[in-house]
């Protein structure tokens, strides 16, 4: 975010969802959770995220996730993730969401190009 020239702010604990807080002007801000997938796991888990708690979807909390193994970003209003992704109804889940960016085509993952309009959409938060 900060390679994208935005105005980056540190929380000192993630106890909100909030990972850090995006200045959006001179007296608007940003709340931005980030979810990160690493190289190292399965090609089907590329760009899943699981398990999400979403608290208070709101117009000015988004989300970033990357998947290092496509090496690509998603930037995402946290009222689409919620209405994009699944809710789980049971489970020690229940009431979390999953969001599946990827896809999986000859064994290797793939962005689904539903979620294209959110790929490196930096623009945003800015």
């Amino acid at each position: 975010m900060l390679r994208e020239g935005l105005d980056v702010y540190m929380t000192l604990v993630d106890d909100r969802g909030i990972d850090c807080v995006v200045r959006k002007g001179p007296t608007a801000y940003l709340d931005v959770q980030i979810k990160a997938r690493s190289r190292d796991v399965p090609p089907k888990n590329a760009a899943r995220f699981a398990a999400m708690d979403v608290d208070d979807p709101r117009p000015s909390y988004f989300f970033v996730f990357y998947s290092e193994r496509l090496d690509k970003y998603w930037v995402m209003p946290s009222l689409d993730v919620v209405k994009l992704a699944y809710r789980n109804k049971s489970g020690k889940n229940a009431g979390r969401y999953s969001l599946s960016l990827s896809g999986l085509r000859s064994g290797k993952p793939y962005p689904k190009s539903e979620f294209a309009q959110f790929e490196e959409a930096f623009y945003l938060l800015a």
